[in-house]
């Protein structure tokens, strides 16, 4: 299992001048919004760095569990290879309306006997119908921005 992720206290993200009006109330969101959000999406998109410093953009299968996320692939794949060299990534989802984006590292599983594994796989067995395991990656979040409106955006920020 993994380690249990310590929620930060939420704040608002800093506004650029003029950008909310002076007549709407800022309304921050809770974790609950965010921790709902992710374990109903079916797919997460993922930026990593390309070796050119350009982005490279993809969805992936992924799961929530533990407030963490996990989503594998092939070590083969550009963005695998990417994250081998660089594992700064940015995860979000389809919809923008009510967006969830997750900034963070990422750390390689690779260890078939790697107790978390069970977890994982169970997730993947309800919401796929597959056992994934090993390589397979784990995100540790460093920021969090999600909204509804703009009169809701909310930031977590994690420590390390």
């Amino acid at each position: 299992m993994s380690a249990q992720v310590e929620i930060p206290k939420p704040s608002q993200p800093h506004p650029l001048d003029g950008y909310w009006s002076t007549g709407n109330a800022i309304k921050l969101l809770s974790w609950d919004f965010v921790d709902k959000r992710m374990a109903a999406a079916r797919n997460f998109w993922i930026a990593t760095t390309n070796p050119d410093g350009t982005p490279h953009v993809v969805p992936v299968w992924g799961v929530w569990v533990d407030n963490t996320v996990y989503f594998g692939g092939s070590p083969d794949t550009r963005w695998s290879r990417n994250l081998m060299e660089e594992p700064y990534v940015v995860v979000h989802l389809d919809d923008s309306d009510q967006a969830v984006m997750l900034e963070g590292t990422v750390t390689r599983i690779a260890d078939a006997d790697d107790p978390r594994l069970t977890r994982i796989d169970d997730a993947y067995q309800a919401k796929y119908d597959i056992r994934h395991g090993p390589p397979i990656w784990q995100l540790r979040l460093r920021k969090v921005i999600a909204w509804e409106t703009i009169q809701t955006a909310t930031r977590w920020l994690f420590t390390d």
